[in-house]
Order: structure tokens, then C-alpha cells, then sequence
């Protein structure tokens, strides 16, 4: 198991310097973005096929939560893209670049690209499980087959989320209509970051389906991990802030469920 991560670890650290090399040339941090989701497919496709072979055998639940890792990766790396195509840099790369002055080439490569691939490399810790563990047969209703069927649905909730959240925000901000306005449409309505609830979930279904693997169990440290970056850290946090002096955007909070999906409150 430690020499198949040892590799995989190896893969995704050439895979991130080759993104720190386009970025550095293109001077855009942002295009970490775009590299961040196959980051994690990098590391899936690599523990499969390093473990196999290894090993000599592949198993099914491999196989399912590769493919469910690369469904997620290429929409988010798809959307993301042509979300920031023809853009400058995001404006949270370039108020880093404010910040440090200095060694920027150098600052960049650690607390971009270095700490991502920190973040992927915790994170897909179900994922690390599944693919170098010795799997356990599938059967439909013993517990590994339940696991993998209640992994599976929760992971499909999650994408559907993320998928449509993102889809009805790039909907709504290329109307010029909407300039200035608050998206409160769609899921949007019911949870003020539905994107991110989706990812959130999503690998949280992936942990269920590694429950069924020897110690599978520790491998919560993922998902509950990039529940505390995305709640407390990087995503809802900055954008609270970004927003913070917005009264629209404060009395869409308001009446609007942080995280979770919920009906909105009723307006005084």
C-alpha cells in the first residue's frame, strides 16, 4: 500500500510542477484551478494502475470510484476553464502577488501549487484506500455492496449539486441584466453555496464506499477535511468576506440556508 501512494505521491508532485511551470509562464497562478480536480484523477488512475500492477487483480469498486473520480474531475476542470477563459488572474492570486513582493516564482510554487497538491493528497485519502487495499468481493446485500450503492447515490446527489449550481450561477452572471444582483435562483435559493455543498458530498459518498475496505474507516480524514477548508478556510470564508460590505448580499444570508439545503426564511 505505502509503495503504490509512494508512486501515486510521485505522479501527482510531477503533474503539479508541470501546472506551476504553465502558470509561472503565462504569470496567472489561477490556472492551478483548472489543474486542481484531474489532480485528483492523477491520483486515482495512478494508485489503480500501480496497485494492479503490483498486484496482478483490479477490483470492481476500483474500478467505479476511478470513473466516479474522473467524472468529477474533468467537469470541474471543464467548467473552470471556461468560466476563466479570456480573464486576467483571479483576483485572490493577484492579491497574493500584492502581499509578497518578493520570491513570487518561489512563494507561488509552495503556497499554490505545493499546498494544492497537499490538499489532493489529504483529501483523496478514500481514495487511496480503495485502490491499494486488498478489496473485498462485491455482493449486492452484504455490507460492501450496500456501501457501494449508498456511497454511490450520495456521491450522485453531490454531483448534481455542484453540476447544476455552477451551471445556473455562469448562466446568470453572462446576463448583463443581472449586473450587480444576488443569484438566489435555482438551488441557489436554498443554500447560498450549493457548488460547494455538492463537493462536499460528493466525497463524503466516496468515504462510504471505502468503509468497505480494511480500515477504510480512517480514511474520514478526507472528506472531513475539505468540509472544514471549504466551510472555515477557503471558500465560503473568502467569499463572506470578498462580500462583506454588499447590504444585497447581506440580506441574502440572511434569509438563507449557509451550507446545508433548506427553504429560505420567510422575509419580516
Amino acid at each position: 500500500m505505502l509503495t503504490t501512494i509512494g508512486y501515486s505521491a510521485l505522479f501527482l508532485l510531477v503533474y503539479l510542477f508541470i501546472a506551476f511551470v504553465i502558470g509561472t509562464i503565462k504569470k496567472n497562478n489561477g490556472l492551478m484551478d483548472v489543474f486542481y480536480g484531474p489532480g485528483y484523477f492523477i491520483v486515482a488512475l495512478s494508485s489503480l494502475v500501480i496497485y494492479t500492477i503490483l498486484i496482478n487483480e483490479v477490483n470492481i469498486r476500483q474500478i467505479i470510484v476511478t470513473i466516479l473520480v474522473f467524472i468529477w474531475a474533468m467537469r470541474l476542470a471543464t467548467y473552470v476553464f471556461i468560466r476563466n477563459r479570456g480573464k486576467p488572474e483571479d483576483y485572490r492570486y493577484q492579491a497574493m502577488r500584492r502581499r509578497w513582493k518578493t520570491n513570487i516564482v518561489l512563494k507561488s510554487f509552495i503556497r499554490v501549487y505545493m499546498f494544492q497538491g497537499l490538499v489532493i493528497f489529504i483529501v483523496a485519502f478514500p481514495v487511496w484506500f480503495v485502490n491499494t487495499s486488498d478489496n473485498p468481493s462485491l455482493k449486492i446485500l452484504d455490507f460492501s455492496g450496500i456501501t457501494l450503492w449508498l456511497g454511490g447515490i450520495i456521491w450522485f446527489i453531490g454531483f448534481l449539486f455542484e453540476t447544476l449550481g455552477d451551471y445556473q450561477l455562469y448562466k446568470f452572471k453572462r446576463n448583463p441584466e443581472n449586473k450587480g444582483k444576488v443569484m438566489d435562483r435555482g438551488l441557489w435559493k436554498y443554500t447560498q453555496h450549493p457548488n460547494y455543498f455538492g463537493e462536499v458530498i460528493q466525497w463524503w459518498g466516496i468515504f462510504v464506499i471505502a468503509l468497505a475496505v480494511p480500515f477504510g474507516f480512517i480514511s474520514v480524514i478526507g472528506p472531513f477535511f475539505i468540509t472544514y477548508m471549504i466551510i472555515k478556510v477557503s471558500g465560503i470564508r473568502l467569499l463572506n468576506f470578498r462580500y462583506r460590505a454588499d447590504d444585497k448580499y447581506a440580506e441574502y444570508k440572511k434569509r438563507t440556508s449557509a451550507f446545508f439545503p433548506w427553504f429560505p426564511k420567510k422575509e419580516k
